[in-house]
This record gives C-alpha cells, sequence and structure tokens, in this order.
C-alpha cells in the first residue's frame, strides 16, 4: 500500500481528467450520427445517460484541480493580485479557443455561435478560481446551496412572457427566454443553447462542488476519513439529487439543479474510488491511459475537434470505414461505436507523443 501525501500530484486526479476527455470524444465522434446506441446518446431532454456525465464530470475536476494548482501556488509565495491576473488571462485563452472551434473549418463569421463547451469551462474556471481566493469553503458552500436554490425558483416561478411560470419544455423556459434576448449571432438549437447564460449558473456551482472535494482532499485528518467523507457526500447528493428531480428534473440542457446534485455526487465518489485505488492502493498502472490523456486534456479536446475535417472531409476516412464495416453485415451502431473508439485511440498518439517527451502544454 502506498503512502497518500496530498502535497504530491495526484495521478489519479490525471486519470479521471483522461478517462473523462476519452469517453467526451467518443461520444462526440461516432461513425455515423443517425446509428447510435442510446447510452453514447444524450437524453432527449428529461434524463441522464452515462454521455450526460461527462461535462460535468469535467467541471468538476476543473474545480478540483483549482484547488490543488492554488495551494501549490500560495505555498510557493505567489502573489494573489498576480494570480488573479493569471485566471483571467488563461479564461480568455480557453474562451477563445472555443470560439475557434466553433468557427472551424468555414470561419463563418455571419454564424457564429458564442456559447460552448470550451467557453463553458472558462467561465466556470474563472468565476470559481476567483472565487476560491476570496472566500473559505464554509462560503463557497452556502453560495453553492444558494445558487441551486435560486436557480430552482427562477426556473419554475419567473413566468415567461406569452408562455407562463414553470415551463420546462424546449425553447419555452426561461433559460431559452433570456439567451434569445441576450445571446447574439447563431445559437446550438436555434431559440436556445445548451450552454446558454442562466444555466451556465448552475454549471458553475458543479465546478464548485469539485473545489469543495478538493479542500477536503487537502485537510489535515488521515486518508481513510477523507474518502470516507467524499463517498458519504457523494453519496449524499446523489440521493439529494434523485429526490429533487421530482420537483425539478435533471436535464443536463438546463442544467438543473438535481441535474447538479447527481453528477457532482457521482464524480465525488469517482474521484475517491480512483484516489484509493492509484494514490492509496498503489495501481498506478492501470491510470497510465488516462494520465497520458488528461497531462495534456484541453490540447487533446482541441486537436480532436479539428482533425475531423483532415480525416473525415479530406481523406474520406470516417465514411470509408463505417460504411466498409456495414457493408460486410455488421449493425450499424456497432459499426458507428467502433469508429468511435477508433477515433479516440487516434487521439490519443499525439497525447502519448507529448507525454513521452514530457511537454505539457499549459493554455
Amino acid at each position: 500500500m502506498s503512502t497518500f501525501d496530498s502535497n504530491k500530484r495526484l495521478i489519479s486526479l490525471d486519470m479521471l481528467r483522461g478517462l473523462t476527455i476519452a469517453l467526451m470524444i467518443v461520444v462526440n465522434d461516432p461513425g455515423s450520427w443517425d446509428h447510435i446506441y442510446w447510452p453514447l446518446r444524450h437524453a432527449e431532454w428529461h434524463g441522464v445517460t452515462i454521455t450526460d456525465f461527462v461535462f460535468p464530470f469535467f467541471l468538476f475536476i476543473v474545480g478540483v484541480s483549482i484547488v490543488l494548482s492554488t495551494y501549490k501556488q500560495l505555498a510557493a509565495g505567489a502573489d494573489k493580485k498576480k494570480m488573479r491576473k493569471k485566471i483571467v488571462i488563461r479564461s480568455l485563452k480557453i474562451f477563445a479557443l472555443g470560439l475557434f472551434l466553433n468557427l472551424f473549418p468555414e470561419f463563418n463569421f455571419a454564424e457564429l455561435r458564442i456559447p460552448g463547451v470550451l467557453q463553458r469551462i472558462a467561465i466556470v474556471y474563472l468565476v470559481c478560481a476567483l472565487m476560491f481566493l476570496s472566500t473559505d469553503w464554509k462560503a463557497q458552500l452556502k453560495i453553492a446551496a444558494g445558487a441551486l436554490v435560486a436557480y430552482w425558483l427562477a426556473m419554475v416561478l419567473i413566468p415567461v412572457p406569452g408562455i407562463g411560470a414553470g415551463v420546462l419544455e424546449p425553447g419555452k423556459n426561461l433559460a431559452a427566454w433570456i439567451d434569445s434576448l441576450l445571446i447574439p449571432g447563431t445559437m446550438w438549437q436555434g431559440t436556445w443553447d445548451p450552454e446558454g447564460l442562466l444555466s451556465t449558473i448552475p454549471a458553475i456551482v458543479t465546478g464548485m462542488t469539485g473545489m469543495l472535494a478538493g479542500q477536503l482532499l487537502k485537510q489535515d485528518m488521515g486518508i481513510e476519513k477523507k474518502l470516507n467523507y467524499l463517498f458519504l457526500a457523494g453519496l449524499l447528493c446523489v440521493v439529494g439529487g434523485y429526490f429533487w428531480d421530482l420537483f425539478f428534473p435533471m436535464n443536463k440542457n438546463l442544467w438543473t439543479s438535481s441535474f447538479v446534485l447527481f453528477t457532482s455526487g457521482w464524480a465525488t465518489m469517482g474521484l475517491a474510488a480512483c484516489v484509493l485505488l492509484v494514490d492509496v492502493l498503489g495501481y498506478d498502472r492501470m491510470a497510465k491511459f488516462g494520465v497520458i490523456y488528461g497531462s495534456n486534456a484541453i490540447t487533446v479536446y482541441v486537436f480532436a475537434g479539428v482533425f475531423p475535417w483532415l480525416l473525415n472531409s479530406i481523406l474520406g476516412f470516417q465514411d470509408f470505414f463505417y460504411n466498409g464495416l456495414v457493408s460486410l453485415g455488421m449493425v450499424p451502431e456497432l459499426a458507428s461505436m467502433l469508429y468511435a473508439f477508433l477515433y479516440a485511440l487516434i487521439c490519443y498518439i499525439p497525447a502519448y507523443i507529448l507525454y513521452k517527451k514530457k511537454i505539457f502544454i499549459k493554455i
């Protein structure tokens, strides 16, 4: 059994981050969007599939990483003012990368979509990192709980003009109405966007749950007690999210409060399990695949968003692979899934090269 040291880099966190990115690539790049096994699809509206866990897991990991990185910088005597400046600059870089992916490859600025996955990550990182420098965990817990309750009450009580209050249907809810008023340019679903403005508030809370978990790991107590608390907190969040679902359904597109609790609970227990297996029991070989992916997570994500243009649009590899398997008699859903896994392995190649050369691109 290994000795756990919270001051050392958490290999388990790199593994969890990498596995999350790998799954994100798998669900984003099927061989055919018309033929996908249901777990690899997002829930059509209310409800949760394994695919819906990917984004909240990543935001949770962002929160944990903020804690570990900030503790390390403060211990080295870093100036908080300079840290805040770096946080803002990094957030702008991530946001700009998101806009680049939205524009690529046509770069049609007239159809530019402002919201996006990286843009939401940038905002969550910005707010959470600045908050962590200014508040303690008790204040963060109160803010997180207050934000989730306020979002729930706003979504069910504030009437939408021409529709009324409490409507949670696509394009007819409060979040969609605010997006239609305030977001310029194109939205993902025409009249609303899954990464819109109002739903970013509970998404920030997802990042905050990661910060709370990270601060628990930094507490001066035995690792067994830390892991017990993490498992218990995660279980309570899952149960709380399940019961809140009865009044405010789990919905990734709206990032409902029940969705935050449910997914953050599983992420907390997932982190605890990874810490136990890798950092405590020392099964670090099993973490290698995820660590390689997770060491340059944003870089791999951007690569995965750009490379299909060359691989598919120019070389036609996707159609060749998928149609070839289907023509041989393979079930279309299986052929589509196999292509997604193959593409994730292709994206693993640059991640592996960067890792072996000890190149870690910090955006």
